[in-house]
């Protein structure tokens, strides 16, 4: 079949980028379609969609751009259903015989339209977000900035701003939070309660949000910065602020940090500052040291874990005895009777052999392979991997791994960040649309010297509504096309989500364990598990 491209412009048709990911799943999935995408002309997007081989396209950043390349038939159908689905998105009454509500234009008139209202989303591109950010602020409303590429020197100039009106912003490339109860872009649904989150890592207060949750306590607010804030031209302006705001929260008995690792003279700054709130602090800067911040003290508590993190709030809260960070503790050494690592291999395998021992590797098979959606899950995978003997390639390294080459292509150990920008121009984040996922799951399988495939599965808002039926296709032939050449492969992987999300983490679960995955209960204790597996 020959393969043509084509394109619509829909001028000043101004969409969130969310929805545009969605439209673009959406098309991507028809039959005889390679490449479909749906973004505004802005000339990021323009470029990308040159880069993905969907031509060239003359757009303004106003306008919205629909791309498609496939067969020729498959193509006129996406651009039909493109019409389809934006016409069902068009605001306003369509019939019904009901009354639409005014359609509100500016930030100014929301107001106007309640006064009550104190938070603005913004979501526009980059090159607009700042000053829509000060609108929103001028107006006295604290603000989450979903956009992402908005230079620095205007984050800086915002967050000063709102600092000097003694408001919050949140961002830029803020994907995650959840005030008053309310998720907001990517989230759980996690039940309110007394501990409360701050986080320059969305996928990070995700894990966290969620744990708590398993674990029987809720969350009070879970405020997100962005990821330059910890920075040190930014100087953290956006978790101060949280920190401070939810110490001064009745609701609020135990805060959460979560980041990467901050600029050190950043991290001494956001330490002082926990140190002397009357509210307990648990830390997690995942990859520093807490040794070198002066370890805990009465007040400040550190975790090296995700998952640790949230074990240590709960306990806080609760007033009971810190718990080990199991994953931690588990990075080194064989497995023992007892082992929690072995419990759980058992528990989940059906003939009573512990996982471990089920799984026979052929010779040449001796490499961990992981395929990850969230960026600082695939961050930690790295520093627990290291942990416990394992150096990967990444297109995401930390400290001490490799680039990874040519991001195509997996060398040796690999962990891969699916959802950086070296996989997405052109196409949505693999948690709307987990087909990238599944393809890169199938051909790392189908590499002769891997031994384990660790993968995750992130529920939620905004998360794919079905996010597995295609992991679980690509994993039973990947099965089967491993048994046919006399090897095997362990599929480790772990679901970040409640039960309460739209996806149903128990459900999703259920059918990974049936098809043969071994799902842990965070992506720590995943990450561990899946490198002591390792010949």
């Amino acid at each position: 079949m020959i393969s043509i491209r084509e394109h619509r412009i829909y001028p000043n048709r101004y969409q969130d980028s969310v929805a545009l990911m969605a439209l673009s799943a959406a098309l991507a999935k028809l039959p005889g379609i390679q490449t479909a995408s749906v973004v505004m002309g802005t000339g990021t997007n323009l470029d990308n969609l040159r880069e993905a081989g969907l031509g060239e396209v003359d757009a303004g950043p106003g306008d919205l751009v629909v791309a498609v390349l496939g067969e020729e038939q498959a193509v006129a159908r996406a651009l039909e259903l493109a019409e389809e689905l934006l016409a069902e998105q068009s605001p306003g009454d369509a019939g019904t015989g009901t009354v639409a509500a005014r359609q509100l234009r500016s930030l100014r008139q929301a107001v106007e339209e309640n006064p009550a209202h104190n938070l603005a989303l913004i979501s526009v591109p980059g090159a607009y977000a700042a000053a829509e950010a000060l609108k929103a602020l001028r107006l006295g409303l604290n603000v989450m900035i979903f956009s992402d590429n908005v230079p620095l020197d205007q984050e800086i100039e915002i967050k000063r701003f709102a600092e000097e009106q003694d408001l919050l912003v949140m961002g830029p490339d803020c994907g995650t939070a959840i005030v008053n109860g309310l998720p907001l872009g990517f989230a759980n649904v996690v039940r309110r309660g007394r501990i409360g989150v701050v986080g320059a890592s969305g996928t990070g207060m995700q894990e966290i949000t969620c744990r708590v949750h398993q674990l029987g306590e809720g969350i009070s607010q879970a405020l997100g910065t962005g990821g330059h804030d910890l920075s040190a031209q930014v100087g953290a302006v956006s978790m101060l602020r949280g920190l401070r705001a939810l110490a001064a929260d009745e609701a609020t008995d135990v805060i959460v940090l979560v980041s990467k690792p901050p600029a050190e003279t950043v991290a001494k700054s956001v330490i002082e500052e926990a140190r002397t709130l009357d509210v307990p602090v648990v830390i997690c800067f995942l990859g520093a040291d807490p040794a070198a911040f002066g370890g805990d003290t009465p007040g400040v508590h550190f975790a090296t874990t995700l998952a640790g993190s949230a074990d240590a709030a709960v306990a806080l809260a609760r007033g009971e005895a810190r718990p080990e960070d199991r994953a931690v503790a588990l990075t080194g050494g064989e497995t023992q009777p007892g082992d929690p690592v072995v419990a759980l291999a058992q528990g989940q395998d059906r003939a009573g052999e512990p996982y471990f021992d089920r799984v026979r590797f052929a010779p040449a098979q001796r490499y961990l392979r992981g395929v990850l959606t969230g960026g600082t899950f695939c961050y930690e995978t790295q520093l627990l991997a290291r942990a416990a003997g394992i150096q990967a390639a990444s297109n995401t390294p930390v400290a001490g791994n490799s680039a990874l080459g040519d991001v195509g292509t997996s060398t040796g150990h690999t962990i891969l960040d699916l959802g950086d920008d070296a996989f997405t121009q052109g196409r949505p984040h693999p948690m709307i649309d987990p087909a990238p996922r599944d393809e890169r799951l199938l051909a790392e399988a189908d590499d002769p010297a891997t031994a384990v495939v660790l993968f995750d599965v992130v529920l939620g808002y905004g998360a794919a509504d079905d996010p597995i039926s295609g992991l679980l296709d690509a994993i039973g032939q990947a099965k089967a096309r491993a048994e046919r050449e006399g090897r095997a492969l362990a599929f480790v992987g772990h679901v970040c989500g409640t039960d309460d999300d739209p996806q149903d983490r128990s459900a999703v679960v259920a059918r990974l364990r049936e098809a043969g995955a071994l799902v842990a209960e965070n992506n720590a204790q995943a990450a561990v598990i899946a490198a002591r597996m390792i010949p």
